[in-house]
């Protein structure tokens, strides 16, 4: 019998290409998509005409538990991967963050408590980690909620944490170090990097020397596969990173090695974070998700970079490279 999967997020990024390794896979998967008066379902939009006989998608919004408790119903497994998630606008819209990721995961949760799921796997980030006092950051590093975001996520992975012990939710939390890959938004560094070389002669940044550790979203998929997948793990949080980092300074002149290009890199200050919120440095200790889950990166940077920048160049409509993505 076929594993029944309950996707929150569904039309994001690292959902959307999740939702594909699932129905590959043949599981029974039901998609939340955030509704919108477009019928628009996102980046599973080519599905729309003709869904898979194994995808059912509901439009809706993790906020309202009602919706919620109605769609998780008979699921084996949730995926829950719906949040806001862009930094800047979190300085903006802070109560928009908690409600989203906040009261949103405490509605997952228990409507995943109430179901009787298997396993619950949730999404966080390497950016609840803050400041780092160590590398590489290994799971039992502080949480330092240096954003209204990364306080979001933070208190998003305290909700799990506390149905685990308090009900026995065999929940796992996933924390993801700056995935990358198609499909991701341009307020994200390495698609903002490429659209801007790939339009003029000038690529415009925040902070070139902050450290940041790059997954390709195949790798970050195939780890919340295994969380799911692996017996015996309720309760952990385990790291997807792949241990290595480079400056962004680096990584641009990566792309443009890439590209055969040359633009001219600007530090704008539009673009940088309040000094006591930046994260200087984010370094995966994925030793935990190697023991645990028999997971480690397949994807080089290389290789991932060739990737993105390919299905950039065949998606250009999608970007808007002379305006700053918040």
């Amino acid at each position: 019998m076929a594993t029944k999967a309950f996707l929150t997020g569904a039309g994001g990024f690292i959902a959307s290409h999740l939702t594909e390794e699932l129905l590959k896979r043949d599981w029974q998967l039901t998609a939340l998509i955030h509704y919108n008066s477009r019928n628009d379902w996102g980046w599973l939009e080519p599905f729309h005409r003709q869904p898979p006989t194994n995808l059912k998608v509901v439009l809706g919004d993790i906020t309202d538990p009602f919706l919620v408790r109605e769609a998780v119903a008979d699921s084996d497994i949730i995926f829950h991967l719906a949040a806001l998630i862009a930094i800047p606008y979190s300085y903006q819209a802070p109560a928009s963050y908690v409600q989203t990721n906040v009261a949103g995961t405490l509605n997952v949760a228990e409507a995943a408590r109430q179901s009787g799921v298997k396993r619950l796997v949730h999404a966080s980030t390497s950016e609840v980690y803050g400041s780092a006092r160590y590398t590489p950051l290994d799971e039992s590093h502080p949480l330092q909620g240096q954003s209204p975001y990364s306080a979001s996520k933070i208190g998003a992975d305290k909700i799990i944490e506390s149905y685990g012990c308090a009900f026995e939710l065999p929940a796992v939390t996933v924390r993801p170090f700056n995935t990358y890959g198609p499909r991701q938004s341009a307020r994200a560094i390495i698609p903002s990097l490429i659209a801007q070389a790939l339009q003029g002669n000038e690529v415009r940044v925040g902070s070139l020397d902050t450290i940041r550790d790059f997954t390709f979203v195949s790798d970050t998929v195939a780890g919340f596969i295994r969380a799911a997948e692996v017996e015996g793990i309720e309760g952990q949080t385990i790291n997807l990173g792949t241990g290595t980092a480079l400056t962004i300074r680096e990584l641009a002149q990566s792309i443009f090695n890439l590209l055969e290009t040359s633009p001219t890199l600007v530090s704008e200050p539009q673009r940088m974070r309040p000094a006591a919120s930046e994260v200087p440095h984010l370094i995966s200790d994925n030793r935990k998700a190697k023991q645990l889950l028999d997971w480690q990166p397949a994807i080089a940077l290389e290789a991932g970079l060739r990737q993105t920048i390919d299905w950039m160049r065949h998606n250009r409509e999608s970007f808007q490279p002379g305006e700053y993505t918040r």
